[in-house]
This record gives structure tokens, sequence and C-alpha cells, in this order.
């Protein structure tokens, strides 16, 4: 029997279109097949290649996009799955501002195999929004072997290298967040010391909970000290809770960005 591990991330509905539609010319899925790690681990990819002008998205995408959703299969002992986020583009016209790749994007895979040994089987579905005019949602299957052995790949290697800074490679001081109510949820304001990291900067803020609507942070700056402001609601309208240990704070500068596991309270 498979074994289905599935990584639930939220997708977003798009009028007048249905995720059993095929747009196979839109894009195409390539499992990289990667290699075995001294851990016991599988270190993979999936790369996506799309038509000419169109983006896919990144996990939080934005006012506009939609983001991938990775379901795998394997008749094998697959524990989890780990995709890993090579850093996105923030684009947008009109005030609406989007996050994530032209072209093509490499999602690396950290496959954890539990006490599994030899070539693994793994397959599975990924639904991605893609846009143009429009934001369409695609499903790619994919079905593919991973080696006992393997060897490094540089396509993997080089999306690996990609993924934003983390805290300390940022050099990110203290991060607190103050939580308030407002009428339809939370406000969270989050007071970040870090040098700047470009003229322009963008922050995201994930609260840990998919289902719950983060509205764009507002961010404010004085020199070493970057503040932004956001609102949450959650899908039933009233009060919940914010664990500020699974807060994710990233901080888009350049072509650069840094990943903030986390808050103290504020």
């Amino acid at each position: 029997m498979f074994k289905t591990v599935l990584i639930p991330l939220a997708l977003a509905a798009v009028p007048g279109f249905s995720l059993a539609q095929s747009y196979d010319e839109l894009a195409t899925v390539e499992v990289l097949t990667g290699w075995r790690t001294d851990a016991g681990t599988h270190v993979a990819a999936l790369e996506i290649t799309l038509a000419p002008g169109w983006v896919t998205y990144w996990r939080a995408p934005g006012d506009t996009g939609i983001p991938p959703q990775f379901r795998f299969s394997s008749v094998d002992n697959i524990q989890s799955v780990t995709p890993h986020w090579p850093t996105p583009l923030v684009f947008g016209e009109d005030g609406m501002r989007s996050i994530g790749y032209y072209d093509s994007v490499v999602f690396p895979l950290t496959v954890d195999l539990g006490d599994e040994t030899g070539p693994v089987s793994v397959s599975g579905e990924l639904m991605i929004g893609v846009c143009e005019e429009i934001c369409i949602p695609v499903t790619l299957h994919f079905d593919a072997l991973l080696p006992e052995v393997g060897a490094p790949d540089s396509a993997i290697n080089a999306a690996l290298s990609a993924q934003p800074r983390n805290r300390a490679q940022g050099g990110v001081g203290t991060v607190t967040c103050a939580i308030d109510p407002i009428n339809d949820g939370l406000r969270l304001t989050a007071v970040i010391d870090v040098a700047p990291t470009a003229a322009s900067e963008h922050v995201v803020i994930e609260s840990g909970n998919p289902s719950v609507w983060v509205s764009e942070a507002e961010t404010t700056r004085i020199g070493d000290r970057l503040t932004a402001v956001v609102e949450m609601v959650h899908p039933s309208g009233g009060f919940f809770a914010v664990d500020r240990s699974d807060v994710r704070i990233t901080l888009f500068g350049g072509n650069r960005a840094i990943d903030i596991r986390g808050c103290s309270a504020g």
C-alpha cells in the first residue's frame, strides 16, 4: 500500500478555474533524483519550467499569487519530505505585490527515509499557480526512482545556496513581536534590529498557520531598527492565538533575503 506524505500549504481559489483542468503547455516538472547523504536522508528536487512570460509563486505569494502545494506518495518507507525555498523575486504593478519566480525554479527536497535502504520510489503531484495576465492553478504529476547513492547535482546545490540567509548570517539582533486585538483578528508589530539591506526593503510575515490571512506589511525604518506591522485574520473571523515561536519573518532587500524564525514578546 502507498504511504502518502502531505505538506499542507494553503491553496488560494481562483474564480472560473478548476484544479482538475490541465494546462500542460504552461508548466512542466522534472525530478532531479539527487543523492543519499551520510545521515541516511536523500536530497532531491523538483525542477519547474514555465512557458515564456509566465511566473509561479513562493510559499507566501503576496496579493495575487497561488502558493505551491506538494503531495508525495511512495511504496517505500518515506517518513517525510521537506521542501526548500530559493530566494524569490518581489514584483508587482498597480499597487499589488507578488512574490515568486520567472521562467523556472528548482525546489530542493530533503527526504527522510527512516530505515529504508536501496533505491526508493517516489511519486506525487505538485499544484502551483502560473500567472501572466491571469492566474491559473496547474497540477503537475511526477514519478521517479531515487538512487541508493546518486551524485551531487549542481542545479540542486545552486538552489540550496540560493535560500535566504538565516538570522545569524543576516546579522539580525533582537526581534520582538507585539500582538494586539483588532475587530476581526490581530495586529502584529515586529521590531527587528538589523542594518539596512537595500534602498528598498520588503517584509513578509507568516503566522505559522497557513489558513490565517496576513496582510502586506507596512514597514518603517529608523537607523538599524526596522518595524513591520501586519493584520492577521482567522477564517472563523474571531479571536485566535499566535505562537511567537511559529512566526516567520522574511526580509527582502535587493536580490537577497533573510529568514527569521520566531520572535520574543514585544
